[in-house]
């Protein structure tokens, strides 16, 4: 399966970034191969709908599971209607795209069942 990390940078070792539709960059897993790539958020600098077009990238890139610290209310409905399962990074100390993938392998990530962010920009979760 495919897995996106949120990252800050431009590897497998870069530290996890929590945030989702503002992270710099997109790490791509693939559990069965074990190749990774480094995939720029086309969404960093967007004036609006961050959240959105990540996750339309995220679909884009064939994830079916993606990791970050939140998911606002439009990533989180734009996520799900592409089936892809979002997972809550560890929060509790800095860790690495890699770190966060053997989490997941180890089922110590809990799956987001809801939006864990408020939206912005207008967004539903502003209401």
């Amino acid at each position: 399966m495919k897995t996106v990390i949120s990252i800050s940078g431009d590897s497998i070792d870069s530290p996890f970034d929590s945030r989702f539709g503002r992270a710099a960059a997109f790490c791509l897993f693939d559990s069965a191969t074990g190749e990774w790539s480094i995939h720029e958020n086309p969404a960093l600098q967007a004036s609006g709908g961050a959240g959105i077009l990540a996750a339309q990238f995220v679909a884009d890139l064939g994830a079916g599971s993606v990791i970050s610290g939140a998911f606002g209310p439009n990533a989180f409905d734009t996520l799900e209607a592409a089936g892809v399962a979002m997972y809550a990074g560890s929060a509790d100390r800095a860790v690495t795209a890699r770190e966060v993938i053997d989490l997941l392998e180890a089922g110590a990530l809990t799956r987001v069942t809801a939006a864990s962010a408020e939206g912005h920009h207008g967004g539903r979760g502003n209401r």
